[in-house]
């Protein structure tokens, strides 16, 4: 999870400073959860998961694919139904 998280950051050139400020997580806080020393509670993780537009399934790495927008649904169905054509021409 701390990786996801300074992902998501780093994908928006955002500072922790900035994340915090736009969050109300105390920077120090945002630090620990990107180094593992702790893991956010479920407030901290609701704050996280709005703030970057993605689920909270995705946040904590339990799956891969950002499903919170139709739009990433979407894309994600069209990259499943590509990989399972793939896999019918192997057999």
């Amino acid at each position: 999870m701390n990786n996801r998280i300074k992902a998501l950051r780093e994908n928006q050139n955002l500072r922790q400073s900035d994340l915090a400020k736009a969050t109300g997580i105390d920077q120090r806080t945002i630090s620990n959860y990107e180094t593992g020393k702790s893991n956010p509670d479920s407030y901290a993780l609701i704050k996280l998961a709005d703030f970057f537009g993605v689920s909270i399934d995705y946040l904590v790495c339990r799956t891969n694919y950002d499903l919170y927008s139709s739009e990433k649904k979407k894309r994600a169905i069209t990259d499943l139904q590509s990989a399972l054509e793939d896999l019918k021409k192997m057999i």
